[in-house]
């Protein structure tokens, strides 16, 4: 079983990729939106690759509101 600390660690490296920004710099305390300049759009995006990467599925009620990388890891790992 993964721990909550691998799963914010594959979000951040995930994330890196997807966004082309250098590695490590993402932390889990990170505004997605702000340290990204992504819109919801984009977020959305990330969020579908997350699911397909942990094989889950996030309910939006799950992650409306959701804005910073520890928090959403919380939420995967949850359902994990």
């Amino acid at each position: 079983m993964r721990t909550i600390e691998q799963t914010t660690q594959e979000i951040l490296e995930l994330a890196t990729k997807q966004f082309k920004v250098p590695a490590g710099s993402l932390t889990a305390e990170d505004d997605f939106y702000k340290k990204l300049g992504i819109d919801s759009l984009q977020a959305l995006e990330m969020l579908s690759r997350l699911e397909n990467h942990f094989r889950i599925e996030l309910p939006d009620y799950e992650v409306q509101g959701v804005s910073d990388f520890k928090t959403l890891a919380q939420r995967i790992q949850a359902r994990l």
